[in-house]
């Protein structure tokens, strides 16, 4: 009698850059083995880890490599999961991952910003997948519903997001205790919610990324972030908090994608006086919200953690798993098929949008 265990087919797996999220990704694969085996029916198997540093002291440190040709080259890796970071490499690697027949997950929303229209056409052109639900909202599944749930029964018309840990700790203890913004930034970076630089986040750039990649999903069309009005809470003062709770609002960096009736779409990423009447307003310390409206569904909220070693490291897993799940079926997935489109741009919300706006979210804390 065999057990069942040694029957399983072996997907073997590349972890491209062992940093935070790679290193939380190999220990949710490691310590979830017997959940994903018996869940999946295949055992997943990390063949390489391909970073520039040694780990002499991990349990996987054996498995590190140098070279990506390595991987590139090896016919047994099906899936590769990027982490490095930046656009590069790690854009010119998945697309030569994608280009040998290897599924590709990620973690990084810059690349998919900037690149996924093409790298989705790369997956399709070579009867792969390419998958990125770590890139927005860490642990909150949001790409996934949003795209076989939400989209396919529903028009999706307006996006309402808080998308950064960061910023939303920052305010939060800004709120709640009275103090002022660099006081509250020094205490997210001594904690590691913020890094040395900032600005990524407190200048709204993460959250804007974030917000197109939803809005390309929603509405089939991305939006390149240089395209979008974003403004960030350096300037936000304990005047700003305090005179947005004595109208009964609490002060959120807020993304925002809106399809309007001409077949544009408006993105903008702005603190909001958020009022107390929306979900959005309660949201708080690192945590992260996404409040889709859809045309049947009305308004659904995610909610989670949207940072962190394992959160993130688990919706790269999610991917994984799904990817593997689906086995050899690689019929394109309409739902995440979407183009470049900075033509679809609308700065502006028409009047009326505003005073819809204003009633159920709330006001821009700074006017345009």
């Amino acid at each position: 009698f065999q057990k069942r265990k040694d029957i399983f087919k072996m997907v073997n797996v590349a972890i491209l850059g062992y940093g935070t999220v790679g290193n939380g990704t190999a220990q949710v694969l490691t310590g979830n083995l017997e959940n994903l085996e018996k869940r999946l029916g295949q055992r997943i198997n990390i063949k390489y880890i391909l970073d520039l540093r040694e780990f002499p002291d991990d349990p996987l440190g054996d498995r590190v490599i140098h070279d990506f040709k390595i991987i590139e080259n090896d016919p047994d890796v099906s899936i590769v999961a990027e982490m490095l970071g930046g656009a590069h490499p790690a854009y010119d690697f998945s697309a030569a991952a994608l280009r040998a027949g290897k599924s590709v997950v990620t973690s990084n929303k810059e690349v998919v910003e900037k690149f996924g229209d093409e790298l989705l056409r790369l997956a399709e052109e070579n009867h792969v997948r390419y998958r990125f639900e770590a890139s927005v909202g860490g642990g909150i599944p949001v790409i996934s519903p949003l795209m076989h749930s939400i989209v396919t029964s529903n028009k999706v018309t307006e996006i309402n997001a808080i998308l950064n840990g960061t910023t939303n700790y920052i305010l939060s203890r800004m709120g709640k205790e009275n103090i002022d913004y660099e006081t509250a930034l020094k205490d997210a970076q001594k904690l590691g919610y913020a890094e040395a630089n900032p600005s990524a986040d407190v200048d709204g750039f993460d959250a804007c990324r974030k917000i197109c990649i939803l809005a390309a999903i929603a509405f089939g069309k991305l939006i390149p972030m240089e395209k979008v009005k974003t403004r960030g809470i350096r300037d936000i003062t304990p005047e700003h908090i305090k005179s947005a709770e004595r109208n009964g609002s609490r002060i959120r960096l807020i993304g925002r994608a809106v399809l309007l009736d001409s077949g544009k779409i408006h993105l903008e990423v702005a603190p909001y006086a958020v009022k107390n009447e929306n979900p959005l307003s309660g949201v708080d310390d690192v945590f992260n919200a996404i409040l889709i409206h859809g045309n049947y569904s009305d308004d659904i909220m995610l909610y989670g953690k949207g940072a962190g070693k394992f959160p993130t490291a688990s919706a790269v897993v999610s991917d994984i798993a799904d990817i593997i799940a689906r086995g050899n079926s690689f019929a394109p997935d309409e739902a995440l098929n979407f183009n470049r489109a900075p033509e679809a741009y609308e700065e502006k919300l028409p009047e009326k949008l505003i005073k819809e706006t204003a009633a159920v979210l709330g006001n821009p804390v700074f006017e345009s």
